[in-house]
């Protein structure tokens, strides 16, 4: 078993760091159920992607709902300010690999 921040690529999870906190972001079915509800069809959501369309707020409710409970409570507006705060880069990077998570189903 990882630790709370530790991502274990082989379940197709994804670590993504929001200031002094270290995030896993786990595409579990239920997760991608709850996030296709809010953004729509996921095969879309990573047909735009690969066009070049990507929106933070797509980025920010697929990490919101595929994030693994840490024990630490954070309201939704807080964790969107934590992805504002840290920046584009390393946002685009875990978006990347998680929609390659979920398109390969590792």
């Amino acid at each position: 078993m990882t630790a709370a921040g530790e991502a274990n690529p082989v379940r197709g999870e994804v670590a993504l760091r929001l200031g002094d906190r270290a995030l896993c972001l786990r595409p579990s079915f239920a997760a991608l159920v709850h996030a296709e509800a809010e953004l729509g069809s996921l095969p879309q959501l990573i047909e735009r992607a690969a066009q070049g369309d990507v929106r933070l707020a797509d980025a920010a409710a697929l990490f919101w709902h595929c994030r693994r409970a840490d024990g630490e409570a954070m309201e939704r507006a807080a964790f969107e300010e934590a992805l504002a705060r840290a920046g584009l880069q390393p946002v685009l990077a875990a978006y990347r690999a998680l929609l390659a998570a979920i398109f390969t189903g590792t």
